[in-house]
């Protein structure tokens, strides 16, 4: 039985090279690692907790939005993996999609202004090319991040060494793509396949509630993802939590640290939710991370900055210890 409903033909579609789009940045902006003259104190003390999770082979995540591609924070994060300090990479579709780029052209980013009043924001054949490599993956039982990094790493794209999700596969560390079906440009395409993006993303859902079993006395830290992230730390926390107290009652998972860095002004102790009658209390990464699932022993941060800011500061202190 199908749909009463009628259904957009996508094969109407124009869909036109990459060379004929105007990219807003390039590789150019992806520094290399430079230590910082000052650091602030509650990122010398994230990296301290990195350092002693490391240690204790608990989880060190970082969640990211796509702005953390777009910055050029690339090879801090690579030395941050690197030194074992970020063992889990989760992220959403639009961080694979610049990745990709840049990976493939070494240009990211068009001007939504500029092609979303003719109609042509978002449908490039090459960057189309994504779909046809996560359902290859989805039919390996690979997930979405896996089956990115992977391509990009054994093809050897031609700014490969640049790409997040190709240094992460070489070094064994999932990225997992927590995709929201419409969300990216790439959902527009006629190659688009719904049922394995969900498929690949699902999986990657799981394997990041299986890298949360060991986030007691670990580090989960979140840069510009305002929705994202703490949705998904919020369920797969549940899961783990569930799941530790009906096999061992004794196990806990609540001894952690959480790092928000955002640019919301929020107060100097942000160890109490704002009020409902407050925009702030909607901050989800303000109330999820930063005060109720740390309530029961953990500890949290904030840091307001950009990711140019607060990326490289974490990367100076860790370089310390």
């Amino acid at each position: 039985m199908s749909s009463k409903y009628h259904q957009f033909d996508r094969n109407r579609l124009k869909v036109l090279p990459l060379s004929e789009r105007k990219s807003l940045i390039d590789t150019g902006l992806i520094e290399a690692p430079k230590p910082c003259t000052e650091v602030h104190p509650s990122l010398k003390a994230v990296a301290e907790e990195l350092a002693i999770a490391r240690d204790k082979s608990s989880s060190r995540i970082l969640m990211i939005g796509a702005h953390v591609i777009r910055s050029g924070m690339q090879r801090y994060i690579f030395d941050l993996m690197e030194k074992g300090m970020i063992n889990c990479i989760a992220v959403n579709g639009a961080c694979a999609i610049h990745d990709f780029e840049f990976a493939l052209l070494g240009q990211t980013t068009e001007c939504v202004a500029t092609y979303i009043s003719n109609g042509q924001f978002g449908l490039w054949n090459e960057t189309g090319l994504l779909n046809d490599i996560i359902s290859q993956g989805n039919a390996q039982g690979l997930g979405f991040g896996e089956a990115v990094g992977k391509y990009i790493y054994e093809k050897n794209l031609p700014h490969s060494e640049i790409s997040l999700f190709a240094k992460a596969y070489e070094l064994g560390i999932p990225v997992t793509v927590h995709a929201g079906i419409g969300y990216d440009i790439i959902h527009e395409h006629p190659n688009c396949d719904g049922a394995a993006i969900g498929e690949a993303s699902y999986r990657d859902f799981l394997i990041f509630a299986a890298q949360l079993e060991q986030l007691e006395h670990g580090v989960i830290m979140n840069f510009g993802s305002a929705i994202m992230a703490p949705e998904i730390y919020l369920k797969a926390l549940a899961m783990v939590r569930n799941a530790a107290a009906s096999s061992n009652p004794t196990k806990t998972i609540r001894n952690f640290t959480t790092l928000v860095c955002d640019l919301h002004d929020l107060p100097d102790k942000v160890g109490t939710e704002a009020p409902k009658n407050d925009a702030q209390y909607y901050f989800r990464p303000w109330k999820t991370m930063l005060v109720r699932t740390v309530a029961d022993g953990g500890k949290s941060y904030y840091v307001r900055g950009f990711h140019q800011q607060t990326i490289p500061q974490l990367w100076t202190a860790a370089e310390k210890l």
